[in-house]
């Protein structure tokens, strides 16, 4: 597991001032650590718009080099390389090697990163409209899903955050997450009282676990295997590739397939990078996100199927409960939501109604 990563749980809700302080401290630190070293990098990278120059893009993230968003991300370096016949280049640094998804879009922000693929959950902390995806039972089907995403909704969500030095280019196929624990079979939402479950840094994720009455616990992913090893944690949420490739299933014996929520990756390149390439070269990038991303969808349901068919047969038991109960349960977050996000639920309801 990757060692630069900060760890955000805390073992017990009664935290001294003086530790959360000191906590922060070590964040601080450590972004600007990475900030530096990324700068001097840039510095050498040769990332001019002259002629003949080769401007080279960097691209981090947190997944396996196995999985299928990552693949997706090959893809669009292959093709950003043909659409600008060498003229752009995009070195990726995958499972966290340059920060947690939280570091990379700070590092994004201030410039010291050019891109960055992390979880809808995780921008809802930078750009508030993206919290509409970590709403329970939001879609309908995929289909929905799709038309969302991909149509005018979808769009002004990446543009619109913009206003935050992040430009959205396009979205990955991370399925939908459903609950995975180490010892307690889950059949109802009665099941989850008293766990404590895994959620990534995300308001709206930590509200839904209370919801079905267990006690959200927010961990950096590089750090989860361990705090599920040590009964930190007594379970997650993940869609069944991470769930897999996270190796996960070796602690984990139940995968309920609930499939609370459907919180897609976005990939982002930060406003600096984007507004010092020139017309031509934006083009090249948002064609090759485009290519990418429908490339990466194909590649999803097979690593799906293969993901739960591998747990499987590794002995873990999977689940298929009703869903009703779950539902049921969380509805109330889609009620309560703020203003904002209840102008964006409507339009996304529409969407395929019209």
């Amino acid at each position: 597991m990757p060692g630069n990563t900060l760890h955000y749980a805390y073992e017990t809700l009664e935290v001294s001032q003086a530790s959360v302080r000191k906590f922060q401290n070590m964040k601080v630190i450590q972004t600007v650590f990475v900030a530096c070293a990324l700068a001097a990098l840039l510095a050498s990278s040769g990332c001019e718009n002259g002629v003949g120059k080769v401007a080279t893009l960097r691209l981090a993230h947190g997944l396996d080099v196995k999985h299928p968003v990552h693949l997706g991300m090959m893809r669009m370096g292959e093709l950003l390389q043909t659409y600008s016949d060498g003229q752009l280049k995009l070195d990726i640094y995958p499972s966290e090697q340059l920060g947690s998804e939280r570091q990379c879009l700070e590092l994004l922000q201030i410039g010291s990163l050019d891109m960055t693929k992390v979880s809808a959950a995780v921008l809802e902390n930078f750009a508030p409209d993206m919290q509409v995806f970590s709403l329970p039972y939001l879609f309908r089907d995929d289909a929905h899903t799709d038309a969302v995403l991909f149509g005018p909704v979808g769009r002004d969500m990446l543009v619109g955050m913009d206003a935050y030095l992040i430009r959205g280019l396009t979205y990955f196929d991370a399925g939908k997450r459903s609950f995975y624990t180490r010892e307690r079979p889950v059949n109802s939402p009665a099941d989850l009282k008293g766990l404590k479950i895994r959620v990534q840094e995300s308001p709206t994720a930590m509200q839904l676990v209370r919801d079905l009455g267990a006690s959200p616990t927010p961990i950096a992913w590089g750090e989860l295997y361990t705090a599920l090893q040590q009964g930190v944690v007594d379970g997650a949420e993940n869609n069944p590739p991470s769930f897999h490739l996270s190796r996960h299933y070796e602690v984990c014996k139940y995968y309920i397939l609930d499939e609370h929520t459907a919180i897609p990756d976005v990939l982002t390149v930060g406003a600096s990078t984007w507004n010092r390439l020139n017309a031509e070269q934006q083009g090249w990038v948002q064609m090759a996100a485009d290519s990418s991303a429908r490339y990466q969808r194909q590649l999803w349901k097979v690593a799906e199927a293969e993901a739960l068919a591998t747990v499987q047969a590794a002995g873990v038991t999977v689940i298929r409960p009703d869903k009703s109960p779950f539902a049921t349960d969380t509805a109330g977050a889609l009620q309560s939501a703020p203003a904002h996000l209840q102008r964006l639920i409507q339009r996304i309801q529409s969407t395929g109604h019209e």
